[in-house]
């Protein structure tokens, strides 16, 4: 059976992926991703208004021409997890494809509601849901089967799909992390990625974005005990306290609420991303958190509620904002720069648990907020986190399970890919021959 590979997005940067695997006359694609940061260095972009074509040409979304050239059709589309950089285009490329959506429970929720606030496509692919463990039948040829295997990561229900061909697995290995003791969900299924490994592998397209930081990564449950020693150590501190992380990070939101109510202080989640990740995580039953917890995301709801922070007590409260990375219209930047009800003092405790993702413009944008908080009096708390990717030692970990005939390093740019690239050749493989480094928009054909 013929099989080849279409790189189509993040082979040149962090974000934006999409990539094809066709086997036969089958295509699956995996994820359709935006890359935010080619959003946010435009002034008041709002992508649900904007056509595709012009979000390819600003490098927002992928470039999904190659796919002419596979003489196949699309079976399935399938996000690895509700991350925008992996499911941000699928409300802009989706209806171009006459193929369902496959996707975990949570991810496909979180599809939903990208297509649901879609304004310029009418989206009517069938969204189907699969957890990790199951697998389906790809086309009418019996010959190729999709399977979802559990992997840990930065958001709940990710998964790496395997696409089984008689010619061997394509293993989609986009992100995770090797956690043994999540907060919330399953460990990583290493069981089964060996087995996997041992029916054989032909090709396996890895997340490099920490290959070149040595050891593992730790568990979330290391993060969590930082977020818990931070916020104990402030415990005493009798005026406000604010906290920040990635809004999709289910497991650490938890974390911040169990821990305000600890040290005496009630949580509120603010912001609009705030209220939709851990709105939507609640009403899936991925967690429970308390009845009284208050989640607001429209503007006047959570100027409001800074209001009544104001006048009962900011040392009864601890506000858990978006932000954390100085986007321009998040709750935190707002705060900082002096436009919500909230007032910052001297002494101010924010507590960042979240590292600032290595890209020019969130960098410039984190500077300029923590700028902005230091002007106030805040005292910053940074780094209070875990990665959500592998570091070299889980990399290594992964090859040696999987054993795989060929690899194709992903979700980097080309310098990015280095040591994953050294690593791969101390282990056997040879650039150009089973180590294939690509960029966006090619083919490689695996198997004639």
């Amino acid at each position: 059976m013929e099989i080849e590979i279409a790189t189509i997005g993040g082979y040149e940067e962090v974000g934006r992926q999409m990539t094809a695997v066709r086997a036969g006359d089958d295509v699956v694609i995996f994820d359709m991703g935006l890359n935010l940061s080619q959003v946010l260095i435009h002034d008041n972009v709002e992508t649900e208004r904007m056509h595709s074509l012009d979000l390819i040409d600003m490098g927002a979304i992928p470039d999904d021409r190659v796919m002419s050239d596979l003489e196949g059709d699309v079976k399935a589309i399938v996000p690895t997890h509700g991350h925008l950089d992996h499911i941000g285009a699928i409300s802009k490329l989706a209806h171009r494809y006459n193929a369902p959506i496959v996707a975990t429970p949570f991810t496909i929720e979180l599809v939903k509601q990208q297509i649901e606030g879609e304004q310029k496509f009418g989206v009517e692919n069938d969204l189907v849901k699969m957890e990790a463990g199951e697998t389906m039948a790809i086309g009418d040829s019996g010959e190729v089967d999709l399977e979802f295997v559990n992997v840990t990561h930065s958001i709940i229900d990710a998964i790496n799909p395997v696409l089984h061909t008689p010619e061997g697995a394509v293993v989609y290995g986009l992100d995770k992390r090797m956690d043994h003791t999540p907060v919330i969900g399953d460990p990583i299924d290493m069981e089964r990625f060996r087995e996997i490994g041992r029916e054989g592998v032909l090709c396996y397209i890895e997340d490099c974005t920490n290959a070149n930081k040595k050891g593992r990564t730790p568990s979330e449950t290391v993060a969590r005990e930082h977020l818990r020693d931070v916020l104990y150590s402030i415990e005493d501190y009798d005026g406000g306290i604010v906290a920040t992380t990635f809004s999709s990070h289910i497991a650490r939101v938890k974390s911040l609420v169990e821990f305000a109510d600890d040290i005496g202080r009630q949580p509120v989640l603010l912001g609009r991303s705030m209220e939709k990740y851990s709105g939507t995580a609640e009403r899936l039953d991925f967690v429970d958190f308390p009845s009284d917890l208050g989640m607001f995301g429209h503007r006047k709801s959570v100027d409001r509620t800074f209001k009544r922070i104001m006048n009962e007590g900011k040392e009864n409260y601890l506000p858990i904002v978006t932000g954390h990375q100085g986007e321009p219209r998040a709750m935190l930047t707002r705060m900082a720069r002096g436009e919500t009800p909230y007032e910052l003092e001297e002494g101010d405790k924010v507590v960042f648990s979240a590292r600032v993702i290595p890209e020019p413009t969130n960098e410039g944008q984190r500077y300029q907020a923590e700028k902005l908080l230091g002007m106030q009096g805040a005292r910053v708390y940074d780094d209070i986190h875990v990665s959500g990717h592998l570091n070299q030692e889980g990399h290594y970990e992964m090859l040696d399970a999987l054993q795989p005939e060929n690899i194709i390093p992903a979700h980097q740019d080309m310098s990015g890919y280095s040591s994953y690239v050294n690593l791969c050749e101390s282990e056997g493989y040879k650039m150009g021959r089973d180590l294939h480094v690509t960029r966006n928009g090619n083919l490689i054909q695996l198997v004639d």
